[in-house]
């Protein structure tokens, strides 16, 4: 008889395409080490039906838009930081996608950011990536930075979207079609798409920032308004990195 080490390694090393043919196998075995590790295998099955359903969910506009050839998500990354850049992402993922775990970017752990911005880089159909440094922001002011960050963004893309789904703005300047989309990055996977390709770009820049000037933290709190970040800008006063219209009453 089979060991129960041994059952649990075939499951562990089960896709999970091909669990329920594994559990079939398994049905009789009446140990108790056993019927854990068929329960542990359902409830994998479970979660992952509860994704995929809400994967369909977060496709409901990219359905309702289904006649447009390119549909490109929209979202940014940065707004609030006194320092580093504003990031925009623009994504445009194929038709057939089949990416699971697409979020707001918020919503994700840095390690689960990390390994569906890989995911997406490799799937998409094309990415762009627009900035806007802290001394623009200081120019035109965040809002206008951002539009600027997310018009680069699109004319960076290497196919161009005839549609453009946006986490709640309308972009001015653009003459293709826009849909803003209220809290958009849980609503529709290109919309996540790029914001977890925005949010994975700007952390990692801020954390190149936080090699250059190791006092301030930017690594931890990536130009947030933190209690330590704050305090490291009055006793060390500002870089070239901070936003000056956001730091003057410190």
């Amino acid at each position: 008889m089979e060991k129960i080490r041994e059952i649990k390694g075939k499951f562990s090393d089960c896709g999970i395409e091909d669990l329920p043919e594994l559990i079939s196998l398994y049905e009789g075995d009446e140990r108790g080490g056993v019927r854990a590790v068929l329960g542990a295998a359902r409830k994998r099955i479970a979660a992952y039906e509860k994704e995929l359903a809400r994967t369909q969910e977060m496709k409901r506009y990219e359905r309702e838009f289904g006649e447009y050839s390119y549909i490109c998500g929209i979202d940014e990354v940065g707004r609030g930081p006194l320092a580093g850049p504003v990031v925009a992402g623009a994504v445009i993922l194929p038709k057939d996608c089949s990416l699971l775990y697409l979020n707001d970017s918020k919503k994700l752990s840095e390690k689960k950011r990390e390994e569906l911005y890989t995911e997406i880089m490799e799937a998409a159909v094309a990415v762009g990536i627009g900035y806007a440094a802290p001394a623009r922001i200081d120019e035109i002011n965040i809002l206008q930075a951002t539009y600027e960050a997310m018009r680069e963004a699109v004319g960076l893309l290497s196919k161009q979207p005839d549609l453009l789904l946006n986490d709640a703005v309308t972009i001015p300047g653009i003459s293709i079609k826009q849909v803003p989309i209220i809290k958009g990055d849980a609503k529709s996977i290109s919309i996540a798409a790029a914001s977890i390709v925005a949010k994975v770009t700007r952390d990692r820049l801020m954390v190149k920032y936080d090699e250059i000037y190791p006092e301030y933290g930017f690594a931890s709190h990536k130009g947030y308004g933190s209690a330590q970040h704050m305090e490291a800008i009055r006793k060390y006063g500002a870089t070239p990195i901070h936003r000056k219209s956001f730091i003057k009453n410190l």
